[in-house]
């Protein structure tokens, strides 16, 4: 249906958000599947009900204007109530809800995914699931920007007022060496040193972790290779070109390499991360909370339980809450 000019409608206002936090129409128009065509004429719409140019459209990149400026504000209270409204319909009849959008870490994309999925659809009749799967803080930039309504990633440690955080697990990182190249008995530490580093890229969060963690003891590591790829990380340590620094979930998601590997805990200071599930505060009301009590029993079962029987020292780090 073509919107008759002179009328503000929610797509129009959603358009004008994409377009101002992404600066670009054809970001926009990924964000929201639609065509940059489209997108334009949102727009064009938007700007001739209100009366004023939004947008500097001819920028590179795109700005807002000082009548956008004040129409971002006011679209920010817009939007945030019409989410609250399809919430609480949602909640008194969740039969009512038509789309969810939930971020995933990739770590859980084949165990864990599926199954929360197929529990809601049964839920959730008519609704349409979205799925987007990525590195922890590319999920939590969808969900600043509103691309998303929830997300399962690792929590950053930094406090958002923003936010609601429901925590669903905690991992402990751990050694993966060649196998039957680390003694037990001996100073694991050194023997590790032997061997370079095979690094999960700092270009994501966790990468930056683990180095800021070996900085704060003063330990010094050589590496060679810097990836961002479980199963590429785990066949180098395999073919014993070296070690590594993962989490359980890491291990699991490249199980294929299992026998090529010996696993133990870190010979040094323990780290550790959380898995979260984290919403808009104020947005959703119980529904982040419920799935939350989905996913536990789910994770306890497709996760934990299994990395537990293959390494039992894992059971005092690999926790659901």
């Amino acid at each position: 249906m073509v919107d008759s000019p002179g009328r503000i409608t929610l797509w129009g206002i959603e358009v004008f958000m994409a377009a101002a936090d992404e600066r670009s129409i054809s970001a926009a128009a990924r964000r929201l599947g639609a065509s940059p065509s489209a997108v334009s004429q949102q727009l064009t719409n938007l700007e001739g009900a209100v009366g004023a140019t939004l947008l500097q459209r001819n920028a590179r990149p795109i700005r807002l204007t000082p009548a956008g400026e004040i129409m971002h504000r006011r679209a920010q209270v817009i939007l945030n109530e019409a989410a609250q409204a399809r919430a609480e319909l949602a909640m008194s009849d969740l039969s009512r809800l038509t789309r969810f959008r939930l971020g995933m870490i990739e770590d859980f994309e084949a165990d864990v995914t599926p199954q929360l999925l197929t529990h809601m659809a049964a839920e959730l009749k008519g609704c349409q699931f979205l799925l987007e799967t990525g590195a922890s803080h590319y999920l939590y930039d969808l969900l600043e920007s509103r691309s998303l309504d929830v997300i399962v990633a690792a929590e950053f440690g930094a406090e958002t007022d923003w936010v609601e955080v429901h925590p669903l697990m905690r991992e402990g990182f751990v050694v993966a060496a060649p196998k039957g190249v680390i003694k037990p008995g001996g100073d694991i530490l050194r023997q590790l040193k032997r061997l370079p580093l095979v690094q999960y890229t700092q270009r994501h969060y966790m990468g930056r972790l683990l180095t800021s963690h070996l900085a704060r003891q003063n330990i010094s590591l050589p590496h060679r290779f810097e990836l961002d790829s479980y199963h590429a990380i785990l066949a180098l340590v395999g073919q014993g070109a070296g070690w590594t620094i993962l989490t359980p979930l890491a291990l699991m998601r490249a199980r294929r390499f299992a026998a090529q590997i010996d696993v133990m805990d870190l010979p040094f200071e323990p780290l550790s991360r959380t898995i979260s599930l984290t919403a808009r505060k104020g947005i959703l009301q119980e529904m982040p909370e419920s799935v939350a009590k989905t996913l536990r029993p789910i994770l306890q079962e497709s996760i934990v339980k299994p990395a537990i029987a293959q390494h039992p020292f894992l059971e005092s780090s690999l926790k659901v809450f």
